[in-house]
């Protein structure tokens, strides 16, 4: 089981900091529960307030309790930090945060800002050159407070050498199960979100869920290259046409683009393909042609083949195992009682 520690602020948005406890909480657990099944958690959350004091909400004057203080904390694979209020003059109030979360990240946690959380990620400096979002209301502010943050908030979601951020309130339940994802696989995450009736992770604004397809590095040219692939991934992108949008030689692109991320190009456009496909598949009922067109394979014979090379299903298998239309509770379970 790995370890959750979910940071509570007073006045901050309550569901930012619940939505992901609950998500984590059920992980692994909820959906066998509803099936009659042994209970497997994948997870155990913990919260932690600043000192150990219950913190309030700055509506209905709700309180929560949490389990202990941040120094009580002594290990987490994950820290959430969720969004405690729209005023960035809370991250110097709450200045107790930013050293807990560096030792926590040296000692090899995720850590996940939650809508204006992310302030607390970037006063750290562990963001200064890494890619980064928060919500669009307050994008402006945090681009002139940490210039040397890599923001891209037309994102829902990002993810940097361990460092995440999600651009809303509601995005807490993205990037939680997005982590649920990466830990526990995608089966778990996907009943997890059936468990909970939430839809799986966004990541960009588009619609399409494009995992990270690369452990992190330090290559900057080379990210601008995935970036650039990311964005254009169905359209006829060759080695040179690549190397070029970073201002490289073929040779040295190929050379730095391996090194960086243990992929030769081509394998790493299909890689990026067949993540978007799998998004259209769990998404929509777009008929299997279209989406062999969608990611840039005209040849939809080779696009099945692919597909099932890499998931070890048909398109028409992985749409009816994980498609969201396709959810259904187990018969014997009245979720309006849940």
């Amino acid at each position: 089981m790995l370890d959750v520690c979910v940071v509570l602020f007073d006045d901050g948005y309550a569901s930012t900091a619940v939505m992901p406890i609950e998500v984590f909480h059920s992980a692994g657990a909820l959906w066998s529960e509803l099936k009659g099944e042994r209970p497997e958690p994948r997870f155990r959350v913990t919260t932690a307030s600043l000192d150990g004091k219950p913190v309030r909400s700055p509506y209905g004057g709700m309180h929560m309790q949490p389990q202990g203080s941040i120094a009580d904390v002594e290990h987490a694979d994950i820290v959430i930090v969720p969004t405690s209020g729209l005023s960035l003059d809370k991250v110097i109030e709450n200045s107790a945060l930013q050293p807990w979360l560096r030792r926590h990240y040296e000692k090899g946690a995720y850590l996940a800002g939650v809508c204006m959380g992310a302030a607390y990620l970037a006063e750290t400096g562990l963001l200064d050159a890494k890619r980064a979002t928060t919500h669009w209301a307050v994008a402006d502010d945090l681009k002139r407070r940490w210039p040397k943050v890599d923001w891209r908030c037309d994102h829902i979601l990002t993810e940097d050498s361990r460092l995440l951020c999600s651009g809303g309130v509601t995005a807490a339940a993205d990037v939680s199960l997005y982590l649920v994802e990466k830990l526990c696989g995608h089966e778990v995450a996907v009943q997890t979100a059936k468990a909970l009736l939430l839809s799986m992770p966004r990541t960009h604004q588009s619609g399409y869920a494009v995992l990270p397809l690369s452990p992190p590095h330090d290559d900057d040219r080379i990210r601008q290259a995935e970036s650039f692939v990311q964005a254009h991934y169905a359209a006829d992108l060759s080695v040179e046409k690549l190397a070029g949008s970073v201002g490289m030689s073929e040779r040295t692109f190929l050379r730095r683009f391996k090194a960086a991320t243990g992929r030769v190009p081509a394998g790493y456009l299909q890689a990026v393909r067949i993540e978007a496909a799998k998004a259209i598949l769990e998404r929509d009922n777009t008929p299997v042609q279209t989406v062999s067109l969608k990611v840039g394979y005209e040849d939809v014979s080779f696009f099945r083949t692919l597909f099932k090379r890499a998931t070890g299903m048909t398109p028409g298998e992985y749409r009816e195992r994980f498609a969201s239309f396709n959810v259904r509770a187990p018969d014997s379970v009245d979720l309006t009682t849940v």
